[in-house]
């Protein structure tokens, strides 16, 4: 006598979550790795094994406590917190993203961005029930201001996301459109949330406008991360806003987000600051060698950066990955990410080794 049939608990997991695909990590043992926007650089062995006597010092039978703090107030001293703001922690940027969307699903609420952007701001709306509205950019990829202004009408987003410089495209936005927007936002009563992800690249950063003018910022919200300070693999995000404002999203934080050994990796590297602004100085220098190369390069587009990467356009960006993979180079090809980026790749600024690997496999490859 056959056993009766059990209910499948693949039916109590949302269809539409089943029907998603997981976030994509590129296979890369062995490769040259300039798919993921790191910091290419490693710790001096003095500074390893300094770091290692830190790590082992810290008390990890026990949940995060006071060191929690230090590491806030510690970042709120590097960034020069602006009065009246006040600074939360996330497991990286992509926790605060997740974070933002629970808190405002109100019935019928939304999220609006640019694209093609940030892959996460449209998966947290998904995973939280809410809209996502998406605004193409134009075909140089700035902000379509008459585009947006619409869309937010039309929507009245709960929250409006200006990626500062934008992935993958890895421009700099007009200032002044950008403040017509926050102020467009402030007429219908939702939030507007500058990501700096890749702020120790860029040339500006939204923190001046903000203490410039608090007064018209009381409804924006600043994100930034400390994987592109150097930190990729301790996973520290950071959101700073208006205290009553930020006081709120807190209240959404897991307890003991942030582990003990994340903070003092965090702190360590905010202690030796110089070491990654030096750093990324180089990483800007190598973005200069690096776009210098590829317009000499015939067929071939770079696109403006302020970011540690830089969009190509190929003549046949699925060819080219394939031939600079089969060269041990692991670059990005978002070609098929949005209509805009027909036969772009995405490419990593590496060290100076890696970058002149990369350059000569695409010479040899076009």
């Amino acid at each position: 006598m056959n056993p009766p049939e059990l209910p499948d608990p693949l039916a109590m997991i949302r269809q539409d979550v089943q029907s998603m695909h997981a976030y994509a990590i590129q296979e890369s043992a062995g490769m040259v790795k300039l798919d993921a926007m790191e910091n290419p650089f490693v710790l001096s062995p003095s500074l390893q094994a300094e770091l290692g006597a830190r790590l082992g010092a810290v008390a990890i039978n026990r949940y995060p406590g006071s060191r929690i703090e230090d590491l806030k107030r510690a970042l709120a001293r590097n960034i020069d917190l602006p009065a009246g703001h006040a600074l939360m922690l996330g497991n990286g940027s992509d926790e605060l993203i997740s974070l933002l969307a629970m808190g405002c699903d109100l019935p019928g609420a939304s999220i609006l961005a640019p694209v093609p952007g940030f892959v996460m701001y449209a998966m947290s709306a998904q995973l939280q029930g809410l809209a996502f509205h998406g605004v193409s950019l134009t075909v140089d990829f700035g902000l379509d201001e008459l585009a947006m202004l619409s869309a937010m009408r039309t929507h009245r987003p709960a929250i409006t996301y200006i990626a500062y410089p934008n992935n993958p495209t890895a421009n700099l936005w007009d200032k002044a459109v950008i403040r017509r927007l926050i102020a467009e936002a402030a007429t219908l009563g939702g939030l507007v949330v500058m990501d700096e992800a890749y702020q120790p690249f860029s040339s500006h950063t939204w923190l001046d406008e903000i203490r410039a003018q608090p007064e018209a910022h009381g409804h924006v919200l600043l994100m930034r991360t400390m994987s592109k300070f150097g930190l990729a693999g301790v996973r520290i995000g950071y959101m700073v806003g208006p205290q009553a404002l930020l006081q709120e999203i807190d209240k959404l934080r897991p307890p003991y987000n942030v582990s003990v050994l994340n903070a003092e990796c965090a702190l360590f590297a905010l202690e030796h600051a110089e070491v990654f602004a030096a750093q990324a100085a180089e990483i800007r220098l190598q973005r200069a060698f690096l776009m210098e190369a590829l317009g000499a390069m015939p067929g071939v587009t770079a696109y403006p950066s302020d970011a540690n990467m830089v969009l190509v356009r190929v003549p046949d960006a699925q060819r080219m990955f394939e031939v600079l993979k089969s060269q041990g180079i692991l670059v990005k090809n978002v070609s098929k990410m949005h209509p805009l980026l027909g036969n772009c790749l995405r490419l990593t600024v590496g060290t100076p080794a890696e970058n002149a690997q990369l350059v000569q496999a695409l010479k040899t490859t076009l």
